[in-house]
């Protein structure tokens, strides 16, 4: 009769610890996680947006997902940006170069150009992620969040969610960063995620692309009879 009860127990245990967890790596984007104030995330969020008319050539493409890494850690004030990235598919022609992976990419160029800023060893590099924070305006898709989570990073903060995208006609893998970051808990480092920031500004992002009417993102319209937002 005992075995039903100690089996309740388990199943209880485990809940309360997956549920613990939970907590531990999500929270609320509104919240100063590790004191950093609500309206510095919203700084770097926009910045997300603005690396898209950087480094492609729209301020609206089609596959709008930028990102920027930022250090909080050793510095007052907003931050120190370290660099920026966009999905680069289409112009590499590599199917993986996804905005969070491009932006690794590009961090880690940086932070080892023997010219540069940082001239890290390719071991400094590495650990440098530990300091560091991910902005991406849209959540990763989980090939992303892994690759997150094996960098180290600090912290990775999203802005449009991987259901809003589903929603508006995205395909997906259907694994959500959360999930994510639950299933890599034994990895040495530890990494908080902080979602849905400034939502109202990277959603428009990726409305428009299987909805003829949508409007298009600030900067961006749709010829008369066009279903592409391009730049005014």
């Amino acid at each position: 009769m005992l075995a039903p009860f100690v089996a309740l127990l388990l199943f209880a245990a485990l809940f309360t610890q997956a549920s613990w967890w939970s907590m531990m790596i999500i929270a609320q984007p509104q919240l100063a996680i590790n004191s950093i104030p609500f309206t510095t995330r919203v700084y770097w969020m926009r910045r997300a947006n603005a690396a898209l008319a950087e480094l492609s050539d729209s301020p609206c493409p089609f596959a709008a997902f930028g990102s920027v890494i930022v250090n909080h850690t050793g510095s007052t004030g907003l931050g120190n940006l370290i660099c920026i990235a966009v999905n680069e598919n289409s112009r590499t022609g590599n199917p993986s170069m996804h905005g969070e992976i491009a932006a690794i990419n590009n961090c880690t160029a940086i932070l080892t150009d023997p010219n540069g800023r940082f001239r890290l060893s390719p071991a400094e590099a590495q650990d440098a992620f530990a300091d560091l924070t991910i902005y991406t305006n849209a959540e990763s898709c989980p090939m992303c969040a892994s690759a997150i989570r094996w960098s180290g990073f600090r912290e990775y903060v999203y802005g449009t969610s991987i259901e809003t995208l589903i929603q508006n006609g995205w395909g997906q893998i259907q694994i959500l960063s959360e999930e994510v970051f639950e299933a890599s808990r034994d990895l040495p480092s530890q990494s908080r995620l902080i979602g849905e920031i400034l939502t109202n500004e990277t959603d428009p992002y990726f409305l428009w692309q299987y909805n003829p009417n949508s409007s298009c993102p600030h900067g961006c319209h749709r010829p008369e009879n066009g279903l592409i937002c391009q730049a005014k």
